[in-house]
């Protein structure tokens, strides 16, 4: 990208910034001499903590869920710029909520220049296979902001991108964009310290996320001045906390891009539709599904995941498949982020969105956040949104097909959490509680407690299944799946 290069450039002449920039020649430039930005060409730093999924909170007004992490390091160069992050972490269960027994996991997160990619099991691999490049494209810019908000980066990137300063309690309001869109903010206090910047990222659900990272208890690490304690949040609730035990200014690092990432290119949207029964669809091709239903003078989707990108090809698809109806209605399931990212875009085709009612307010504050750095179809069009909502069970009909949409009731993946059921068609449609493995797949040695929730929710309201479209996955189950699955005995019920 032009900006990085631009950025790159600049930071090479970091050291005259000074002469060339004079209405940053107080506190900004104090700064940068009392922590040695300029001199510091890469750094690397570790310590242990706490690491937050974001936007899998287990509510819609609850944090995101937090993981132990006993290892975090993170490897910097800011002349590439390029980063790598490892840690070890295992997730923390809440008193009271069921979920499956933690695994402790190892992620490797680099950025490089324009490339950012994990290195992790391919998918579909033995659990046991080595670790390979995995292209992560949408997370250039997140992994990007993280190197121009630590302290360093900050201060040389304000030095490249024509920062402005203002007076702030002794210290200054320290600010710049990146790239015309990507704004920074940093407080420098009275100490010569970054102590928080702000920034803005793009996120399908949340628009223009907020992300602030805090600095504090400054302390001379082997020669450089680096903040002890780093806490950044994200959409309003901590993403990391990390208590840094060590150190290391201009360490080697050499990140290089492999030949797998460099050549990437993103495939096209793929969307794929299967015939379940008469008028019902599975909305396959990709990693997240959705389920289309002809009624009689409109379409019913069930779920909308991801992002825009899904949303518009599988509105195409649909549209191809059941001509001339318009797509009335979309049932959404819960509000973590991969199922509902794209639940605007049907906003914006006319669809009322059908969601628990705790799901509605969370939405409603959502979207009316600035969407600025990426606009969105719904963005440009403003048309207000149109929610139904339930609580527990929610009846839909044409006066040929009913739809039941149930509430998942006592499980600890969602508190905000729906089924779809079919009762003409015997197809239940689920997601996240129940994941079909490949066919011939022996079942987990302890069965997951959201399997056992969605089993147990079944025989409460007595549904008769005989398709399950889990909404993930590689195909359609049925019941003694799912009995098999959680080790139950293939019994009818």
């Amino acid at each position: 990208m032009r900006t990085l290069t631009v950025l790159t450039f600049a930071l090479s002449t970091a050291a005259t910034f000074g002469a060339c920039a004079p209405q940053e020649t107080g506190t900004l430039q104090t700064a940068t001499k009392a922590l040695g930005a300029t001199e510091v060409r890469s750094i690397e730093y570790s310590g242990t903590g706490r690491w937050f999924q974001f936007g899998q909170a287990p509510g819609p007004t609850l944090p995101w869920p937090a993981f132990d992490v006993s290892n975090f390091t993170a490897s910097v160069n800011y002349e590439t710029p390029a980063a790598r992050v490892e840690m070890a972490r295992i997730q923390v269960v809440e008193p009271g909520r069921a979920r499956p027994a933690p695994v402790e996991q190892h992620p490797v997160q680099v950025v490089s220049g324009t490339y950012a990619w994990n290195m992790a099991t391919p998918p579909g691999a033995a659990p046991d296979a080595a670790p390979a490049p995995q292209p992560q494209v949408e997370a250039v810019e997140e992994r990007t902001m993280e190197i121009w908000t630590t302290p360093h980066g900050f201060l040389k990137a304000a030095a490249a991108n024509n920062a402005t300063s203002q007076p702030a309690n002794g210290g200054s309001d320290v600010s710049f964009t990146v790239d015309g869109k990507h704004r920074y903010v940093g407080r420098i206090n009275a100490q010569n310290q970054v102590e928080r910047v702000q920034t803005w990222i793009d996120n399908p659900v949340l628009g223009d996320t907020p992300v602030e990272v805090t600095y504090s208890d400054y302390r001379d690490f082997g020669g450089v001045m680096f903040p002890a304690r780093i806490l950044r949040t994200e959409g309003g609730y901590p993403v990391l906390d990390v208590a840094v035990s060590k150190v290391t200014a201009n360490p080697v690092v050499e990140i290089a891009i492999p030949d797998p990432v460099r050549s990437f290119t993103p495939p096209a949207v793929n969307v794929e539709m299967e015939k379940l029964a008469d008028g019902v669809y599975y909305v396959k091709g990709g990693s997240h599904h959705s389920v289309a239903i002809d009624q009689r003078d409109h379409i019913v989707v069930v779920e909308a995941p991801q992002n825009e990108a899904r949303s518009t090809a599988v509105i195409a698809k649909v549209k191809q498949t059941i001509p001339n109806k318009p797509i009335r209605y979309l049932i959404n399931t819960h509000a973590h982020f991969d199922h509902s990212g794209g639940l605007r875009t049907y906003v914006d085709e006319g669809a009322t969105i059908v969601t628990h009612a705790g799901n509605k307010p969370y939405y409603e504050q959502a979207w009316a956040a600035p969407r600025t750095i990426n606009p969105d179809r719904l963005a440009r069009s403003a048309k207000r949104a149109s929610f139904e909502t339930f609580t527990d069970k929610h009846v839909m009909t044409d006066g040929r097909r009913t739809i039941e949409i149930h509430q998942i009731t006592g499980g600890g993946h969602n508190d905000a959490f729906a089924m779809v059921y079919l009762p003409a068609e015997k197809i239940l449609i689920e997601v996240d509680a129940y994941t079909p493995a490949a066919a011939g797949t022996p079942p987990p040695a302890t069965p997951n407690p959201f399997a056992v929730n969605l089993y147990d929710n079944i025989q409460r309201l007595r549904l008769d299944v005989g398709q399950i479209a889990a909404l993930h996955g590689p195909r359609v189950a049925t019941m003694a799946d799912l009995r098999a699955f959680i080790r139950q005995p293939n019994i009818t019920h």
